[in-house]
């Protein structure tokens, strides 16, 4: 399914559920709005001009690097820069955090390119910070979503020639990122990692905890609700969890990025529990120099 089919779908149902419920619960149509905005972005954005040619793909998916990288993203940054307003002042309307926060001034000159890079490299935004009083958790939020729409689109273009049994490690073959979701397949139940930043899939083990690597299966357990439908992996020595839907248990069409706001009581679970969101719990890549030892550790542990 294309990127542009999957969000009308999600916008259909969420105007279905509306319908039936008569009012969106907050989180939803926070969503809803927040997608109309990345739809717009993804309008303005069109088919971007970025490719790698096969070798360059296979080259990077064997040495366990992800496909992008930052500086070689041909990014409207105007663009970017209005997506980042809009949905800065949407999140401000939800969030208590976000209601002191100057989102124009953190979007002014050519801070926010670097702000951008801070946030796709994994450095922490103490430059950003220091000039404003922006939460440094939503500020992640707000870039995140402001990129997405460009992730998704350069995700769309290279994707197709990603060899999935060349990729079985923690974090995303195409962005760098880190998963949020996962789901069982419907054939053999293989579990799929999501990118919690341009929403890829990509195959990991069953038996090993996506974050800490680690296959001590004392350590590693599960929670489901009645119908087996939904599972919240738990890790006892990285203290993560990972949130997930098994398709077998289910004939209705099932849109990811949506379940992420239909899972929040997941969430709320596993916080009670002690188990920390991925997020806030693994560590986030460096500076460039810094990325490929990481990569050689993660390949190490595979």
């Amino acid at each position: 399914m294309t990127t542009a089919n999957m969000d009308k779908k999600i916008l259909k149902k969420l105007e279905a559920l509306e319908k039936k419920e008569g009012a969106l619960a907050g989180p939803l149509d926070f969503y809803r709005k927040l997608l109309s905005i990345q739809l717009d972005t993804k309008r303005h954005t069109g088919k971007p001009r970025f490719s790698l040619s096969p070798e360059t793909i296979n080259e990077r998916i064997n040495a366990g690097r992800p496909l992008l990288e930052f500086d070689k993203l041909p990014v409207d940054w105007s663009l970017f820069e209005d997506t980042f307003k809009k949905i800065g002042a949407l999140f401000a309307s939800y969030s208590r955090d976000g209601a002191g926060t100057d989102w124009k001034q953190l979007s002014a000159g050519s801070s926010l390119k670097e702000a951008a890079r801070a946030w796709f490299e994994g450095a922490p935004p103490s430059f950003l910070m220091a000039e404003s009083n922006a939460n440094t958790t939503l500020w992640e939020h707000v870039i995140q979503a402001a990129f997405n729409p460009f992730l998704v689109a350069y995700r769309d273009s290279i994707y197709s020639q990603v060899n999935q049994e060349y990729w079985r490690r923690s974090y995303c073959p195409v962005c760098g990122g880190s998963p949020d979701f996962a789901f069982l397949d419907k054939e053999r139940g293989s579990r799929y990692l999501v990118c919690s930043r341009c929403d890829t899939e990509w195959i990991f083990q069953r038996l090993a905890c996506p974050f800490c690597g680690t296959q001590n299966q004392s350590s590693l357990t599960y929670f489901s609700d009645d119908k087996g439908l939904y599972r919240l992996y738990v890790c006892d020595e990285c203290q993560c969890y990972l949130k997930a839907i098994d398709l077998r248990q289910t004939e209705d069409e099932i849109l990811m990025p949506l379940e992420r706001f239909f899972t929040l009581d997941l969430d709320i679970q596993a916080q009670e529990k002690g188990y920390k969101p991925v997020a806030k719990a693994r560590d986030r890549v460096g500076a460039e120099e810094g990325r490929e030892d990481q990569y050689k550790k993660a390949n190490i542990n595979q």
